[in-house]
């Protein structure tokens, strides 16, 4: 993050927003900064990416489903909104911890003797890293002493749009960050990589709640996508994961999605399409109605 803070210092912070007489490396100073700079990122990143997942990827006939919420959208963004200063201010006292130089972040890869190799290497391990920690910690928020303080806010949304990727109680919402932040305290880490990891991870928190349920064939036994992750909204207490299913399947919580097997939102939406259309046009075509119990069991 000093990378961003020397960036924002020398083209916005010193030369127009703080006097001359409070210096750069003043610890005050760079909380201030860092809130802006953490907060405003956050916005910038959750609005812009989410903007084009919901009108470029996001299946809007999902919106149709009965589990989809009037007005969801718009509760989605407000709740994210209000949420995400709350979550900014531990993520801020970390970042101040690398600022202060107590991480492991480099920017030397000639520093290694592998260098090329072993940022390739920590680029791998960082999402192992990641992953294996985020689905303990997505798991413990599930248990009942927790569960309804926490993290249920996050599974009102049954049929989650792009906007839901992060709509968290702000507890809940650095928790599942907090292992983004262990590693590089943990694991030398390159600062440009970081940064790239960080948008990254967050692209992908959109991307898990983007109503695509598409996944190349060759990769579905390993990805945790969206139909993953919807299922796991749906049914609760499957697909933790973030990344990959393998947390889930040592953890004996995979669930194979229903949209795999045809039987997920969007088959549901489409059956009641064209039962809807059936009893309009009289063809005698009859489809069997489901509620959406019925259909929660069906999956």
């Amino acid at each position: 993050m000093d990378l961003v803070l020397s960036a924002a210092d020398y083209y916005v912070f010193t030369p127009y927003v703080y006097p001359d007489t409070w210096p750069e490396n003043n610890f005050f100073r760079q909380t201030i900064s860092l809130l802006i700079i953490t907060n405003l990122g956050a916005y910038i990143l959750y609005f812009f990416f989410a903007t084009l997942s919901y009108y470029f990827v996001f299946d809007h006939s999902l919106m149709k489903h009965p589990q989809f919420l009037k007005n969801q959208v718009y509760r989605e963004i407000m709740y994210t909104v209000q949420a995400l200063p709350w979550m900014s201010i531990p993520t801020v006292s970390l970042f101040l911890l690398e600022l202060r130089g107590y991480s492991k972040l480099y920017d030397d890869i000639g520093g290694f003797p592998h260098g090329w190799f072993h940022l390739l290497v920590s680029v791998l391990s960082f999402l192992f890293f990641t992953d294996m920690l985020i689905y303990w910690i997505h798991r413990g928020l599930h248990h009942r002493l927790v569960y309804k303080r926490i993290h249920k806010p996050h599974h009102i949304w049954k049929i989650p749009t792009p906007f839901a990727s992060h709509a968290f109680h702000p507890v809940d919402g650095f928790l599942q960050s907090l292992p983004y932040h262990i590693y590089p305290f943990l694991f030398p880490l390159h600062k440009v990589v970081y940064l790239g990891l960080y948008v990254l991870v967050n692209i992908w928190t959109i991307s898990i709640h983007d109503g695509d349920f598409r996944v190349p064939q060759i990769l579905k036994p390993f990805i945790n996508g969206s139909a993953h992750h919807t299922d796991h909204h749906m049914f609760f207490d499957y697909n933790y994961g973030q990344y990959f299913t393998l947390w889930d399947r040592i953890g004996g919580s995979f669930k194979n999605p229903s949209s795999f097997e045809g039987k997920g939102p969007l088959s549901y939406v489409k059956k009641m399409t064209e039962e809807k259309y059936s009893s309009h046009t009289g063809n005698g075509c009859k489809y069997e109605k489901l509620s959406t119990e019925e259909f929660s069991k069906t999956e």
